[in-house]
């Protein structure tokens, strides 16, 4: 099965030696995303306004391979704080107005750059 590599100016470059995302024939493998601002690399402020900029992240890697959110199957949430859960279900589900994919959500003792939340998808094709 070949693979290949996605990349985007218009999400975070990847913080390590890793891609943001890896599409084979019938499936996009998208690396989590924090809430950074990909023009300054900066954390937005506050775990709502991270959220929203981690799925905007997402969203802008997944239009890179030529697809849309719309085709999420599964994700990840992994939470600094599980007392943000609410907050980030909000923010989350303004992303899926209609069928929401499979998730898991995951309380973590760190995220790279201080982040207090990450998300990651995996989209059918």
């Amino acid at each position: 099965m070949p693979k290949t590599v996605i990349a985007t100016k218009n999400a975070p470059a990847a913080l390590g030696p890793y891609s943001q995302a890896i599409k084979t024939d019938s499936l996009l493998f998208c690396s989590g995303q924090l809430g950074l601002d990909p023009a300054t690399g900066e954390l937005a402020d506050g775990v709502r306004a991270q959220a929203d900029r981690a799925m905007g992240n997402l969203k802008a890697v997944a239009e890179a391979a030529g697809t849309s959110l719309d085709r999420v199957v599964k994700t990840t949430i992994f939470l600094k704080d599980m007392a943000d859960f609410a907050a980030v279900n909000e923010v989350y589900g303004s992303y899926f107005p209609g069928d929401k994919p499979a998730r898991s959500t995951i309380a973590v003792a760190a995220l790279p750059k201080g982040g207090l939340v990450e998300i990651e998808a995996v989209l059918s094709l």
